[in-house]
């Protein structure tokens, strides 16, 4: 597995940040992230590119570039896409083209999936997508698998054609190893595939291959990871019940592999500061009221803050809410700090990786600065785009 050496190398096996010639970040360790600042943990963003109400979907993706550069300014270790299908308020059904945006306008923070849901897709076509982006961005392409539609069935039969809806998800450990043959070119002789390859790739010449990561919201990949030696990233921002379970069958799990010798987890955390604790409190609600219609079979755009405040939420509909806004960690940047801190204390988890959801582009904005300033992460120049 690849190192930093002793030099950076924390006690507990993360790395801290070592200016490199240029201004840059030391970047040997393809998957452990850099601690910047005081944060307990790599901090790292992951982005739904979200569509609000009166806004666009070209808007939003404006924002995420917007996001993706702050992000790198500040530190923030990684910036994932999520795949999501179907959805008027999320506007990320095409990871691999949205990050070979983010590439052209960043120029050293790590870019990848959060994540592609592998049944979706042909294994070679995945190959060949994220082989293009590290060729346009090398050593800076995760590629995060998840085995979820990241969608409702309808939409997921429409994706993968008929007669495949119910046998994906069972078959994602054969289509997984699949994947990995073809980012290492090394299928066997007499392999139907043997002569097959994945272009970018080893087919050309040496050159490395994004890292594979594997994401679930359940013990199914976590056990998976674990016997593979594989990174784990675990969706706390909507399965929080089963983050402690998940992240000790992965642990248990864990074998030693040629990408990594230790276990390594990363959680998805639903994370908002703002100024005051009541704009906080405003954002948030626009978010849990989007997925309260989604979770109704009415999605659409994310409601405005006026328009979630004036909502009349029935009995029940307010219990989802409260409950989905208890696992929301928001509020001031000290609030916030406070409670990432203690997320971390809890679950020991490696890294962290924040989706702010709100309404608007400049809320999101203002949060990812305001954590990164709650934790005096450093400001850095910013170098393309």
């Amino acid at each position: 597995m690849s190192n930093t050496g002793d030099a950076g190398r924390r006690t507990d096996g993360r790395t801290e940040g070592t200016p490199a010639e240029g201004g840059r970040e030391a970047a040997a360790d393809p998957v452990r992230g850099v601690v910047r600042g005081a944060a307990p943990v790599p901090l790292s963003v992951l982005d739904l590119v979200t569509v609000g109400s009166g806004s666009t979907a070209r808007e939003s993706l404006r924002t995420s570039v917007r996001i993706a550069r702050q992000a790198e300014s500040r530190g923030y270790h990684r910036h994932w896409v999520a795949e999501h299908h179907s959805m008027p308020g999320v506007a990320s059904s095409s990871p691999a083209v949205i990050l070979a945006h983010l590439a052209a306008h960043t120029s050293r923070i790590r870019l990848g999936s959060g994540g592609v849901m592998l049944p979706n897709h042909a294994p070679l076509a995945v190959a060949e997508q994220f082989g293009t982006l590290e060729a346009l961005a090398p050593g800076r392409v995760d590629l995060g698998l998840g085995r979820a539609p990241g969608t409702d069935p309808r939409t997921a039969a429409a994706l993968r054609g008929p007669g495949r809806l119910d046998e994906a998800a069972d078959e994602f450990p054969r289509r997984l190893a699949e994947l990995i043959r073809f980012l290492d070119d090394d299928f066997p002789d007499g392999h139907p595939y043997a002569r097959v390859y994945a272009v970018p790739g080893p087919v050309q010449g040496p050159a490395g291959r994004p890292p594979v990561w594997l994401l679930g919201s359940s013990g199914f990949s976590a056990r998976l990871a674990g016997e593979l030696g594989l990174p784990f990233a675990y969706a706390h921002h909507f399965s929080a019940a089963g983050t402690l379970p998940a992240l000790e069958l992965y642990r248990e799990s864990f074998r030693p592999s040629a990408v990594l010798d230790a276990p390594y987890a990363l959680i998805g955390v639903s994370a908002l500061a703002a100024d005051t604790a009541e704009q906080a409190r405003a954002q948030v609600l626009t978010g849990a009221l989007s997925m309260l219609r989604l979770r109704s079979g009415r999605p659409g755009l994310v409601p405005t803050p006026e328009e979630a405040a004036a909502y009349d939420f029935s009995p029940l509909e307010r219990e989802f809410v409260d409950g989905w806004l208890s696992r929301v960690v928001h509020g001031t940047p000290d609030e916030v700090r406070a409670g990432l801190d203690a997320l971390v204390a809890r679950t020991g988890a490696d890294e962290l990786m924040l989706t702010a959801n709100a309404h608007g582009g400049a809320a999101r904005l203002r949060s990812y600065g305001l954590v990164a300033d709650a934790y005096g992460m450093p400001v850095e120049p910013l170098t393309a785009g």
